[in-house]
């Protein structure tokens, strides 16, 4: 179960996190943090996979090597080593985008599953929250996307594919079925 490690996690995330909000959409990124743990959790995430879960951003997006380093300083190496794994750029400014996705998912072949069921949950809370999007604002939410519309279908298509080979199981079918979903909303 759940201790007070996770506690400690929550307020940190909630930290870090507090002045980021949602692409184009004005929500806190804690939701997004929240969600992505709870996916994991329903999954069979253990404790270590749930503070990943929480934390699966701070390395890109608060911090670098020094926010893994802190990470890895309170919650320990598997904590740090699963947010590492979740991370596809820990440099400023980033990699060109495709060049990123293709290397990231490439890399879940590599990946032990405790990383992947972090990183699948992510990928599924993303995906949530495009087809909610497109469907309270159509089409725009492309415009969010450095990938754009086609570069977003092609990189989830490839994750579905992905998770569907290197972590099989209900989780990944929701994705792909997600995926499907949004094609045909696209």
């Amino acid at each position: 179960m759940l201790t007070d490690r996770f506690d400690d996690a929550l307020a940190y995330a909630s930290r870090i996190h507090r002045e980021q909000i949602r692409k184009g959409s004005g929500i806190p990124y804690v939701s997004h943090l929240l969600g992505v743990a709870s996916l994991a959790l329903e999954a069979g995430a253990d404790e270590d996979q749930a503070i990943a879960a929480l934390l699966h951003d701070a390395v890109e997006d608060q911090g670098g090597p020094e926010r893994l380093a802190d990470i890895r300083a309170r919650y320990g190496d598997r904590v740090a080593d699963i947010v590492d794994h979740c991370t596809d750029s820990d440099t400023e400014p980033k990699p060109p985008w495709r060049a990123r996705k293709e290397a990231y998912i490439a890399s879940l072949a590599h990946k032990p599953p405790a990383s992947l069921l972090v990183s699948l949950a992510d990928k599924t809370h993303n995906i949530g929250a495009i087809l909610a999007d497109l469907a309270s604002t159509g089409p725009s939410v492309w415009d969010r996307f450095t990938g754009e519309k086609d570069g977003t279908l092609w990189y989830y298509a490839a994750l579905a594919e992905s998770f569907q080979t290197h972590l099989p199981g209900h989780s990944a079918d929701r994705l792909a079925a997600m995926v499907i979903q949004m094609h045909e909303r696209a």
